[in-house]
């Protein structure tokens, strides 16, 4: 693992938040009018800071270039708000041509299964879009006639990938006695009380009902380290019944609700967002975040104390899957735009932008990143792909899956429900969940 000390350049924890804000929208684009006076509309929700926010600003240049008569109105909005409104954003014959949207069941799926999407697979197969997003990478862009996960045409098409790591202070850790990076569980747990013992919060965490989003990835994480691929398959595409009350599900349970007691994520998480946990980190007050490679590129800008990452020691399985997806609204009217526009963002150029800036491109060269940190980082991702060991993420099986286990976690960090009231529950709700999906 690299040691590299990074030195913050710009010091402005407050951009994230700023960029994402809910339904903000920014337009930019030539003067010209498009062939017939149309424009070209595309609707996305990355912060423009980070490493795909700063590849698709390149493939924007490319596509004008491209398309020099064609007006563009690129407009930003945020997760919540895309996720809260896709439904209504993609109804009616005024829609944008082409959309960020969420994967699974509980998002995707939906938005396939109604309808809403133009089906891919015609396109996928002509541009070769298949040939640069390889295995478990396709599982959440394909939906069947019921909106499942895992086989039916192509809707959707990520262009990066996903994994989850504990991003972590090294000077705090050498601070609290810590000289190694541990290997396993205990090792890890025996870590973060050595941090209690020194004063330092192991995990900044957050647990807000809105964008609260690493208690949930903690809970799943060390579900996740206990679980093989059979059993995340079966949760994640429904395909057998699962069992909450038995490993991994309790044993990940117990585990997490043993953090929250011993005080490894910290307190007063319930009105607390991921946000606020990031800036938290890099503040020096924490000594650990999890998060994926969102945060990657920020971190290493603005970190003023040595840092470094690992995956959760000894895990079977690790959070982790492609990205959001690029997909065309059913009632787009320029979609040959669109698949181009697709195609941009998957182009070398574009990849390697992202890889650069440590954004794990699907179709990069990852030997053509200079940064050794950020090489690793990436070639890291690159074996668990390999391996067939990534996790994907809780909340894609079921609708309202993400509402539901946010409201719960954020119950857990509050000390108001206990681990096996949290499974119980969670039984019901996805046992519902799941035969409303199958019954289409």
């Amino acid at each position: 693992m690299a040691t590299i000390t990074r030195t913050a350049l710009r010091v402005a924890v407050g951009i994230a938040a700023a960029a994402v804000a809910a339904t903000s929208l920014v337009a930019c684009g030539s003067s010209d009018d498009a062939a017939g006076g149309d424009t070209f509309t595309i609707l996305q929700y990355e912060n423009p800071e980070t490493a795909q926010g700063q590849g698709w600003q390149l493939a924007l240049e490319i596509f004008k270039k491209k398309h020099p008569d064609v007006k563009v109105d690129f407009q930003t909005t945020s997760f919540d708000a895309m996720r809260q409104n896709a439904k209504i954003t993609l109804t009616g014959d005024d829609v944008p041509d082409v959309i960020e949207f969420n994967k699974g069941n509980a998002d995707g799926g939906q938005l396939a299964g109604q309808g809403l999407l133009s089906p891919l697979t015609e396109q996928v197969e002509k541009y070769g879009w298949d040939e640069k997003v390889k295995g478990s990478m396709q599982a959440f862009a394909q939906y069947d006639e019921k909106g499942l996960a895992g086989s039916g045409d192509w809707y959707g098409v990520p262009n990066i990938g996903e994994y989850v790591m504990f991003y972590y202070n090294k000077d705090l850790f050498a601070q609290a006695g810590i000289t190694a990076e541990p290997t396993n569980l205990d090792e890890f747990e025996a870590a973060m009380d050595k941090l209690l013992a020194a004063g330092v919060t192991p995990i900044s965490s957050s647990a807000s009902t809105s964008q609260g989003f690493n208690q949930m990835w903690i809970w799943y994480s060390l579900v996740a380290a206990e679980a093989d691929r059979t059993a995340i398959d079966d949760f994640m595409f429904l395909r057998e019944p699962v069992d909450f009350s038995k490993a991994p599900w309790k044993t990940g349970a117990d585990r997490f609700q043993q953090w929250i007691d011993k005080g490894y994520v910290g307190e007063q998480l319930g009105g607390l967002n991921f946000e606020q946990a990031t800036v938290n980190f890099l503040s020096g007050e924490k000594a650990m975040l999890i998060w994926n490679q969102g945060e990657f590129f920020r971190i290493r800008e603005q970190a003023t104390f040595e840092w470094d990452y690992f995956t959760l020691p000894g895990a079977h399985m690790q959070m982790g899957s492609s990205g959001h997806l690029w997909g065309v609204p059913a009632n787009a009217k320029n979609k040959e735009l669109a698949y181009d526009w697709i195609d941009i963002t998957l182009s070398e150029e574009v990849q390697n932008k992202i890889g650069q800036l440590g954004g794990l491109p699907l179709a990069g060269d990852a030997s053509s990143i200079e940064d050794e940190l950020t090489r690793e980082y990436t070639e890291r991702f690159n074996e668990l792909v390999e391996a067939d060991t990534l996790a994907f993420y809780p909340d894609y099986p079921v609708p309202g899956f993400l509402d539901f286990i946010q409201s719960h976690m954020q119950a857990t960090a509050n000390g108001n429900e206990t681990a096996d009231e949290y499974t119980e529950d969670l039984q019901k709700f996805y046992d519902e969940g799941r035969e409303a999906a199958l019954a289409g």
